[in-house]
């Protein structure tokens, strides 16, 4: 039997406090700003909070310089990397027209989209 998550004044404080994330978060980041308001909460008290969120579909997880991030909306999460210095540069992209020409090898409906571009930077050119 699945037990029901209980409703307590950590999970209300975290549930007011993810609300001010906009953008793309870390775990850790989003355990400073909790912990700023309340200092006994632990990171697996955190992590736990956060992987609930994934699981129901109201958080959403992408894969960034070896480091998960969080976001409440299902944006797309690009990456320039620089060959020269490593660096990364994250860009949006505001229209995804380039999808339809791949659209029929895709095995399924697009949510969101993570790229990384690899070349060489302006500033190293």
């Amino acid at each position: 039997m699945q037990r029901k998550p209980r409703n307590t004044k950590q999970k209300e404080l975290l549930n007011e406090e993810i609300k001010k994330f906009n953008y793309f978060f870390t775990a850790e980041e989003f355990f400073r700003q909790v912990n700023k308001k309340k200092s006994c909460l632990g990171i697996a008290t955190v992590y736990r909070f956060l992987n609930e969120l994934v699981n129901k579909k109201e958080l959403h997880t992408y894969f960034c310089d070896r480091r998960i991030l969080y976001s409440r909306q299902k944006n797309s999460h690009c990456h320039f990397i620089c060959e020269k210095t490593g660096e990364i540069i994250h860009f949006d992209i505001e229209n995804l027209d380039f999808l339809k020409y791949i659209k029929n090898k895709i095995p399924g409906k697009i949510n969101s989209l993570q790229l990384e571009i690899k070349g060489i930077c302006n500033d190293c050119t």
